[in-house]
């Protein structure tokens, strides 16, 4: 199933690029707060990762890398979550999402089922081996499908549905 949709890539010297950036960062200082009020909720649907692919599908790598590079940075100073010793690895698998999910939209032109299912596939291989160099371990990674494959459902259908219908 292919999502008739209007994909965007947003360049740096456009005004509308820091304005969805930060409507983004604004959406994953209030998503996660709404998702923490779940039982392990962070982690089942990984909220900021909703918000960075979706944004970077519809607008370009360009929007998704500033939120996501920002996003855990402004979440940590104003809730303190991510906790500090995760704050590299989150932002690294941030910023691999948005620039693959990115690059995958203004490549291929369309939001398909298995277009979106491979960029979050891929972009959790390549933030897995960051993470395994960053921190010597894959934990969070393995984690990240054990107990969040909710979000990543989450996400993919998200991410469809904005392409489609926004």
């Amino acid at each position: 199933m292919e999502a008739s949709a209007r994909l965007y890539t947003l360049t740096y010297d456009e005004a509308k690029t820091y304005l969805w950036a930060a409507i983004f960062v604004a959406c994953n200082l209030v998503l996660p707060q709404v998702f923490h009020l779940i039982p392990q909720g962070g982690i089942i649907f990984a909220p900021l990762s909703l918000v960075i692919l979706a944004g970077a599908y519809k607008l370009g790598w360009r929007v998704g890398l500033i939120a996501a590079l920002a996003s855990p940075l402004v979440n940590h100073l104003i809730t303190g979550m991510p906790a500090w010793n995760m704050l590299a690895v989150m932002t690294f698998k941030l910023a691999v999402l948005a620039l693959i999910a990115g690059m995958s939209a203004q490549y291929f032109k369309k939001a398909t089922w298995p277009l979106l299912i491979g960029v979050v596939l891929v972009s959790m291989l390549i933030g897995g081996l960051g993470e395994l160099a960053l921190t010597g371990g894959i934990g969070a990674t393995i984690q990240d499908i054990t107990i969040g494959w909710p979000g990543i459902l989450l996400q993919l259908i998200g991410t469809y549905l904005v392409c489609k219908y926004l």
